[in-house]
Protein backbone atom coordinates (compact mmCIF):
# COMPACT_ATOMS: atom_id res chain seq x y z
CA UNK A 1 0.00 0.00 0.00
CA UNK A 2 1.15 3.23 -1.15
CA UNK A 3 1.58 6.02 1.43
CA UNK A 4 -1.37 7.96 -0.09
CA UNK A 5 -3.34 5.03 0.01
CA UNK A 6 -2.23 4.27 3.83
CA UNK A 7 -3.60 8.34 4.56
CA UNK A 8 -6.96 7.44 2.92
CA UNK A 9 -7.42 4.75 4.97
CA UNK A 10 -6.56 6.45 8.08
CA UNK A 11 -9.27 8.84 7.03
CA UNK A 12 -6.63 11.52 6.87
CA UNK A 13 -7.09 14.15 4.00
CA UNK A 14 -5.40 13.70 0.67
CA UNK A 15 -2.45 15.92 -0.04
CA UNK A 16 -1.63 15.81 -4.00
CA UNK A 17 2.03 16.05 -5.41
CA UNK A 18 3.30 19.78 -6.70
CA UNK A 19 1.60 20.26 -9.98
CA UNK A 20 3.16 22.97 -12.92
CA UNK A 21 -0.97 22.89 -14.38
CA UNK A 22 -2.11 25.87 -12.48
CA UNK A 23 0.98 27.64 -14.32
CA UNK A 24 0.39 26.23 -17.18
CA UNK A 25 -3.25 27.38 -17.32
CA UNK A 26 -2.19 31.00 -15.94
CA UNK A 27 -0.08 31.23 -18.76
CA UNK A 28 -2.68 29.98 -21.56
CA UNK A 29 -5.26 32.25 -20.04
CA UNK A 30 -3.18 35.05 -20.31
CA UNK A 31 -2.05 34.02 -23.86
CA UNK A 32 -6.09 34.19 -25.05
CA UNK A 33 -6.37 37.06 -23.60
CA UNK A 34 -3.52 39.02 -24.92
CA UNK A 35 -4.78 37.67 -28.14
CA UNK A 36 -8.37 39.18 -27.82
CA UNK A 37 -6.74 41.97 -27.42
CA UNK A 38 -4.96 42.16 -30.01
CA UNK A 39 -6.84 41.00 -32.65
CA UNK A 40 -9.58 43.72 -31.35
CA UNK A 41 -6.42 46.23 -32.55
CA UNK A 42 -5.70 44.27 -35.73
CA UNK A 43 -2.61 42.93 -34.97
CA UNK A 44 -1.97 39.65 -36.72
CA UNK A 45 -0.17 38.11 -33.90
CA UNK A 46 -3.43 37.93 -32.12
CA UNK A 47 -5.15 34.62 -33.25
CA UNK A 48 -1.94 32.58 -32.91
CA UNK A 49 -1.82 33.88 -29.50
CA UNK A 50 -5.49 32.85 -28.84
CA UNK A 51 -4.76 29.63 -30.71
CA UNK A 52 -2.09 28.94 -28.20
CA UNK A 53 -3.49 30.35 -25.18
CA UNK A 54 -6.74 27.71 -26.11
CA UNK A 55 -4.45 25.06 -26.86
CA UNK A 56 -2.45 24.99 -23.45
CA UNK A 57 -5.59 25.46 -21.48
CA UNK A 58 -7.09 22.30 -22.62
CA UNK A 59 -3.81 20.62 -22.32
CA UNK A 60 -4.30 21.54 -18.44
CA UNK A 61 -7.78 20.53 -18.52
CA UNK A 62 -7.21 16.95 -20.17
CA UNK A 63 -4.08 16.36 -17.73
CA UNK A 64 -5.34 17.73 -14.66
CA UNK A 65 -8.36 16.05 -14.71
CA UNK A 66 -6.84 12.91 -15.91
CA UNK A 67 -4.61 12.70 -12.68
CA UNK A 68 -7.93 13.75 -10.57
CA UNK A 69 -9.56 10.01 -12.29
CA UNK A 70 -6.56 8.43 -12.05
CA UNK A 71 -6.20 9.42 -8.28
CA UNK A 72 -10.04 8.56 -7.57
CA UNK A 73 -9.46 5.11 -9.08
CA UNK A 74 -6.77 4.15 -7.27
CA UNK A 75 -8.45 4.93 -3.88
CA UNK A 76 -7.14 7.89 -2.72
CA UNK A 77 -10.23 9.93 -2.24
CA UNK A 78 -12.65 9.36 1.07
CA UNK A 79 -15.50 11.25 2.64
CA UNK A 80 -13.00 14.45 3.35
CA UNK A 81 -12.44 14.78 -0.79
CA UNK A 82 -15.65 13.86 -1.67
CA UNK A 83 -17.51 16.81 0.58
CA UNK A 84 -14.57 19.07 -0.71
CA UNK A 85 -15.62 18.41 -4.19
CA UNK A 86 -19.39 18.84 -3.40
CA UNK A 87 -18.72 22.19 -1.23
CA UNK A 88 -16.79 23.49 -4.23
CA UNK A 89 -19.13 22.56 -7.00
CA UNK A 90 -22.14 24.17 -5.11
CA UNK A 91 -20.15 27.56 -4.54
CA UNK A 92 -19.25 26.84 -8.33
CA UNK A 93 -22.73 26.95 -9.42
CA UNK A 94 -23.97 29.58 -7.12
CA UNK A 95 -21.65 31.78 -8.96
CA UNK A 96 -22.87 30.66 -12.24
CA UNK A 97 -26.04 31.64 -10.80
CA UNK A 98 -25.04 35.35 -9.34
CA UNK A 99 -23.88 35.01 -13.13
CA UNK A 100 -26.84 34.92 -15.18
CA UNK A 101 -28.40 36.66 -12.27
CA UNK A 102 -26.79 40.12 -13.25
CA UNK A 103 -27.62 39.74 -17.40
CA UNK A 104 -31.57 39.43 -15.94
CA UNK A 105 -30.95 42.37 -13.74
CA UNK A 106 -29.60 44.29 -16.54
CA UNK A 107 -32.73 43.12 -18.68
CA UNK A 108 -35.25 44.27 -15.88
CA UNK A 109 -33.27 47.58 -15.35
CA UNK A 110 -33.59 48.23 -19.12
CA UNK A 111 -37.19 47.61 -19.46
CA UNK A 112 -38.75 48.83 -16.06
CA UNK A 113 -36.30 51.95 -15.73
CA UNK A 114 -34.56 53.08 -18.64
CA UNK A 115 -36.81 52.63 -21.35
CA UNK A 116 -39.86 53.94 -19.24
CA UNK A 117 -37.48 57.15 -18.19
CA UNK A 118 -36.05 57.84 -21.91
CA UNK A 119 -40.12 57.58 -22.94
CA UNK A 120 -41.01 59.84 -20.39
CA UNK A 121 -39.12 63.08 -21.19
CA UNK A 122 -41.02 66.06 -22.54
CA UNK A 123 -40.61 66.04 -26.19
CA UNK A 124 -39.69 69.80 -25.82
CA UNK A 125 -36.27 68.76 -24.10
CA UNK A 126 -35.33 65.07 -25.79
CA UNK A 127 -33.89 64.82 -29.46
CA UNK A 128 -36.00 61.54 -29.70
CA UNK A 129 -39.09 62.89 -29.14
CA UNK A 130 -40.46 60.12 -31.27
CA UNK A 131 -39.20 57.72 -29.24
CA UNK A 132 -42.15 55.35 -26.89
CA UNK A 133 -40.84 52.82 -23.73
CA UNK A 134 -42.67 49.91 -25.43
CA UNK A 135 -40.94 46.53 -25.18
CA UNK A 136 -38.92 45.01 -27.23
CA UNK A 137 -37.02 47.75 -28.16
CA UNK A 138 -33.98 48.65 -29.82
CA UNK A 139 -33.82 52.15 -27.84
CA UNK A 140 -33.62 55.55 -29.16
CA UNK A 141 -30.72 54.87 -31.50
CA UNK A 142 -31.17 51.24 -32.46
CA UNK A 143 -31.64 49.54 -35.78
CA UNK A 144 -35.00 48.11 -36.57
CA UNK A 145 -35.99 44.62 -36.35
CA UNK A 146 -38.12 41.87 -35.73
CA UNK A 147 -38.56 40.54 -32.40
CA UNK A 148 -37.97 36.63 -31.91
CA UNK A 149 -41.19 34.79 -31.16
CA UNK A 150 -41.61 32.06 -28.24
CA UNK A 151 -43.23 29.36 -30.20
CA UNK A 152 -41.37 28.13 -32.65
CA UNK A 153 -37.47 27.35 -32.03
CA UNK A 154 -37.15 28.23 -28.61
CA UNK A 155 -40.71 26.46 -27.51
CA UNK A 156 -38.75 23.49 -29.46
CA UNK A 157 -35.49 24.11 -27.57
CA UNK A 158 -37.19 23.85 -24.28
CA UNK A 159 -39.00 20.93 -24.76
CA UNK A 160 -35.39 19.22 -25.88
CA UNK A 161 -33.78 20.04 -22.64
CA UNK A 162 -36.54 19.25 -20.13
CA UNK A 163 -36.17 15.92 -22.20
CA UNK A 164 -32.58 15.96 -21.45
CA UNK A 165 -32.68 16.06 -17.79
CA UNK A 166 -35.37 13.42 -17.61
CA UNK A 167 -33.00 11.34 -19.59
CA UNK A 168 -29.88 12.46 -17.64
CA UNK A 169 -32.09 11.71 -14.83
CA UNK A 170 -32.70 7.87 -15.99
CA UNK A 171 -29.09 7.61 -16.45
CA UNK A 172 -28.65 8.28 -12.72
CA UNK A 173 -31.03 6.05 -11.57
CA UNK A 174 -29.14 3.17 -13.92
CA UNK A 175 -26.02 3.99 -11.83
CA UNK A 176 -27.37 3.83 -8.90
CA UNK A 177 -28.79 0.21 -9.72
CA UNK A 178 -25.70 -0.70 -11.37
CA UNK A 179 -27.06 -1.06 -14.54
CA UNK A 180 -24.59 -0.18 -17.21
CA UNK A 181 -26.59 0.18 -20.36
CA UNK A 182 -28.80 2.33 -18.84
CA UNK A 183 -26.53 4.67 -17.75
CA UNK A 184 -24.69 4.66 -21.16
CA UNK A 185 -27.76 5.06 -23.14
CA UNK A 186 -29.63 7.82 -20.36
CA UNK A 187 -26.13 9.74 -21.14
CA UNK A 188 -25.61 9.07 -25.11
CA UNK A 189 -29.60 10.50 -25.19
CA UNK A 190 -28.90 13.40 -22.73
CA UNK A 191 -25.95 14.05 -25.39
CA UNK A 192 -28.11 14.21 -28.40
CA UNK A 193 -30.41 16.35 -27.04
CA UNK A 194 -28.13 19.15 -26.10
CA UNK A 195 -26.12 19.03 -29.65
CA UNK A 196 -29.66 18.82 -31.20
CA UNK A 197 -30.26 22.43 -28.90
CA UNK A 198 -27.10 23.94 -30.24
CA UNK A 199 -28.17 23.08 -33.59
CA UNK A 200 -31.43 24.31 -33.52
CA UNK A 201 -30.10 27.45 -31.97
CA UNK A 202 -27.03 28.32 -34.48
CA UNK A 203 -30.13 27.87 -37.02
CA UNK A 204 -32.13 30.66 -35.11
CA UNK A 205 -29.31 32.91 -35.25
CA UNK A 206 -28.56 32.34 -38.91
CA UNK A 207 -32.08 33.41 -39.08
CA UNK A 208 -32.17 36.11 -37.19
CA UNK A 209 -29.28 37.74 -38.57
CA UNK A 210 -30.49 37.28 -42.39
CA UNK A 211 -34.08 37.25 -42.16
CA UNK A 212 -35.11 39.47 -38.62
CA UNK A 213 -32.55 42.09 -38.80
CA UNK A 214 -32.09 41.10 -35.20
CA UNK A 215 -28.11 41.78 -34.96
CA UNK A 216 -26.23 43.33 -32.47
CA UNK A 217 -26.33 46.46 -33.97
CA UNK A 218 -30.43 45.80 -32.72
CA UNK A 219 -29.99 48.47 -29.31
CA UNK A 220 -30.72 46.97 -26.00
CA UNK A 221 -33.11 43.90 -27.12
CA UNK A 222 -30.81 42.46 -29.77
CA UNK A 223 -27.61 43.06 -27.12
CA UNK A 224 -29.46 41.29 -23.99
CA UNK A 225 -31.25 39.07 -26.30
CA UNK A 226 -27.36 37.74 -27.26
CA UNK A 227 -25.89 37.84 -24.20
CA UNK A 228 -28.04 36.18 -22.98
CA UNK A 229 -28.83 33.03 -25.63
CA UNK A 230 -25.26 33.27 -26.27
CA UNK A 231 -23.75 32.84 -22.78
CA UNK A 232 -26.37 29.90 -21.95
CA UNK A 233 -25.46 28.16 -25.19
CA UNK A 234 -21.88 28.34 -24.02
CA UNK A 235 -22.75 26.43 -20.56
CA UNK A 236 -24.51 24.19 -22.88
CA UNK A 237 -21.82 23.23 -25.29
CA UNK A 238 -19.35 22.77 -22.21
CA UNK A 239 -22.34 20.81 -20.27
CA UNK A 240 -22.44 18.54 -23.68
CA UNK A 241 -18.50 18.16 -23.53
CA UNK A 242 -18.90 17.44 -19.87
CA UNK A 243 -21.29 14.96 -20.68
CA UNK A 244 -19.40 13.16 -23.28
CA UNK A 245 -16.50 12.63 -20.85
CA UNK A 246 -18.81 10.66 -18.36
CA UNK A 247 -20.27 8.75 -21.12
CA UNK A 248 -16.57 7.76 -21.71
CA UNK A 249 -16.21 6.86 -18.29
CA UNK A 250 -19.33 4.96 -18.35
CA UNK A 251 -18.00 3.15 -21.17
CA UNK A 252 -14.85 2.12 -19.44
CA UNK A 253 -16.32 0.59 -15.85
CA UNK A 254 -16.10 4.24 -14.14
CA UNK A 255 -18.43 5.07 -11.29
CA UNK A 256 -19.57 2.69 -8.56
CA UNK A 257 -23.12 2.96 -6.83
CA UNK A 258 -21.04 4.75 -3.63
CA UNK A 259 -18.46 6.45 -5.97
CA UNK A 260 -19.68 8.32 -8.88
CA UNK A 261 -19.52 12.38 -7.70
CA UNK A 262 -17.86 13.17 -11.50
CA UNK A 263 -21.16 12.12 -12.66
CA UNK A 264 -23.20 14.06 -9.61
CA UNK A 265 -21.17 17.47 -10.73
CA UNK A 266 -22.44 17.66 -14.25
CA UNK A 267 -25.58 16.48 -13.41
CA UNK A 268 -26.13 19.76 -11.13
CA UNK A 269 -24.60 21.35 -14.03
CA UNK A 270 -26.95 20.17 -16.18
CA UNK A 271 -29.61 20.45 -14.54
CA UNK A 272 -28.80 24.01 -13.57
CA UNK A 273 -28.85 24.98 -17.37
CA UNK A 274 -32.20 23.96 -17.65
CA UNK A 275 -33.69 25.33 -15.12
CA UNK A 276 -31.79 28.87 -16.70
CA UNK A 277 -32.74 28.26 -19.61
CA UNK A 278 -36.74 28.09 -18.52
CA UNK A 279 -36.03 31.54 -16.76
CA UNK A 280 -34.53 32.65 -19.96
CA UNK A 281 -37.33 31.80 -22.07
CA UNK A 282 -40.18 33.44 -19.90
CA UNK A 283 -38.26 36.23 -19.74
CA UNK A 284 -36.39 37.12 -23.38
CA UNK A 285 -39.05 35.21 -25.51
CA UNK A 286 -42.26 35.46 -23.83
CA UNK A 287 -42.34 38.61 -21.78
Amino acid sequence: MTHANTLAARGHYFVPAASRYSTFLSVGIFLTALGFIFRLNGTPAGLWSMLAGGALIMYVIVGWFGELIHENMNGMYTQWEDRSYRIGMVWFIFSEVMFFACFFGVLYYIRRISLPELGGFDVQFTPYDKFTSAWPSSGPMGDAFSPMHAWGIPAINTLLLLTSGATLTWAHWGLIKEKRSQLNIGLALTIALGVTFMGFQVYEYAHAYAEMGLTLGAGVYGATFYILTGFHGLHVTLGTIMLMVMLGRGLNGHFSEHNHFAFEAVAWYWHFVDVVWLILFVFVYIL
